[in-house]
C-alpha cells in the first residue's frame, strides 16, 4: 500500500528574465526569495524559488531562467494556470487594488467553483490565479512573508489549485484516480476539480478539457508540477507503484532541498516531492535567498557556475 499524496508541493515555470521576475515576486505578490540556486540538470541557468516565510512546502512557486528560449505557446496539454492562496476575499480586493497600482494585467475578481479568484498576468505572460481560503478547511497553508511589503494578513501564503488542460481529458481524469487516488469533487461541463490528501486548495487540481492546438513550452509557460510525499520511505513506496504500473520514471533524484521522482503523463510532467529537509539547512532564516546557493555536489564548481550565470542583487538584510 502507498502511501497518499499529501497535496501540491511546487510549482516550476519557465522566464525569460529572473531579475524582472525576482522583481515581480517579490516587490509586487509580497513571495519570499527562499532560494537562488542553479538548474541542476543544466547549471549555468537559475532556479529561484518563491515561497512563504520559511520556504515551507506547499508554498513554492520556483523558475527556470534559460537565457534565449522562445516564447512558449498558449495550447492545450500543457500546465495552463498556477494557483495562489491568500488568506480571504479582502485580500484579493487588496491585490487587485495592488495590480492596478503596479500596472499587472488582471481579470478582476471572479468565482470559480463557489470561490472567489483573481486571474493575473506576468509581464512574460504567465498565467496565475489568486484564491480566497475564505471557506477553505482543507490543506493548512504556510506563514506570510514577516518582512514583506504586503501586510501580513493579506500576503500570498500557499500554493493554490494547479489548472492542467488537455486533450485526452477522459484517459487523464482516470489515471489522476486511480494512480494518484485524485477524487472529483466537482464535475462541470469539461472541466472537472479534483482533490487530493486533505483537499481544499492546497490539494487540488483544476482540469480542463481543451481539443484545440497544443501548448509549446517557453518562457511564460509551466515546466512542470510537483505533489508532497511525507519522506524518503515513501518516494520509493511511489517508485515500486510506478514500477508495478509499468510507468516510466526518473528513480529517485536527490536535490538536497528535497527528493524527487519524475514521471511523465502525456505531455505533463508530474514530479513527487519529500517535505525535507527544507529550504533553511544552508542558509540562516535572515538572509535565505539573498547569495547563490549551490549543493554539496556542485559546490566545487562554484567558480565555473559564477562566471557562466548572469548576477542579479538579491540581497534584502
Amino acid at each position: 500500500m502507498t502511501d497518499g499524496l499529501l497535496g501540491i508541493h511546487h510549482v516550476t515555470a519557465i522566464t525569460d528574465d529572473a531579475a524582472r521576475n525576482y522583481k515581480f515576486f517579490t516587490e509586487v505578490l509580497g513571495m519570499r526569495l527562499v532560494k537562488k540556486t542553479v538548474n541542476q540538470d543544466d547549471i549555468q541557468t537559475y532556479h529561484t524559488f518563491f515561497a512563504d516565510d520559511v520556504g515551507s512546502p506547499g508554498t513554492d512557486v520556483t523558475f527556470f531562467d534559460f537565457p534565449n528560449i522562445p516564447k512558449g505557446r498558449r495550447g492545450t496539454n500543457s500546465i495552463s494556470r498556477i494557483g495562489l492562496r491568500v488568506p480571504d476575499d479582502a485580500a484579493l480586493e487588496y491585490y487587485q487594488d495592488r495590480f492596478e497600482e503596479f500596472g499587472v494585467k488582471n481579470d478582476g475578481i471572479q468565482e470559480l467553483f463557489e470561490k472567489k479568484v483573481l486571474p493575473f498576468e506576468e509581464a512574460d505572460g504567465q498565467r496565475f490565479q489568486l484564491f480566497s481560503d475564505e471557506n477553505d478547511n482543507g490543506v493548512a497553508p504556510g506563514t506570510p512573508w514577516k518582512n514583506g511589503p504586503v501586510p501580513e494578513k493579506k500576503a500570498v501564503y500557499g500554493l493554490g489549485p494547479i489548472e492542467i488542460t488537455v486533450s485526452y481529458f477522459d484517459d487523464f481524469k482516470k489515471l489522476l484516480g486511480d494512480v494518484y487516488k485524485m477524487k472529483p469533487i466537482r464535475e462541470e461541463e469539461d472541466v472537472t476539480l479534483l482533490e487530493v490528501g486533505e483537499g481544499g486548495n492546497g490539494g487540488q487540481v483544476i482540469l480542463r478539457k481543451d481539443e484545440t492546438s497544443p501548448a509549446r513550452q517557453g518562457y511564460g509557460e509551466v515546466h512542470h508540477v510537483s505533489f508532497r510525499v511525507k519522506d524518503h520511505d515513501t518516494l520509493k513506496q511511489w517508485e515500486e507503484k510506478y514500477n508495478e504500473l509499468g510507468m516510466g520514471h526518473s528513480g529517485n533524484v536527490n536535490r538536497f532541498y528535497f527528493e524527487a521522482l519524475y514521471t511523465r503523463i502525456g505531455d505533463i510532467l508530474v514530479e513527487l516531492s519529500t517535505d525535507g529537509p527544507g529550504f533553511m539547512g544552508d542558509e540562516p532564516y535572515e538572509t535565505l535567498g539573498e547569495s547563490l546557493s549551490l549543493p554539496p555536489f556542485l559546490e566545487s564548481q562554484r567558480e565555473q557556475i559564477e562566471a557562466k550565470v548572469r548576477p542579479f542583487n538579491t540581497k534584502r538584510s
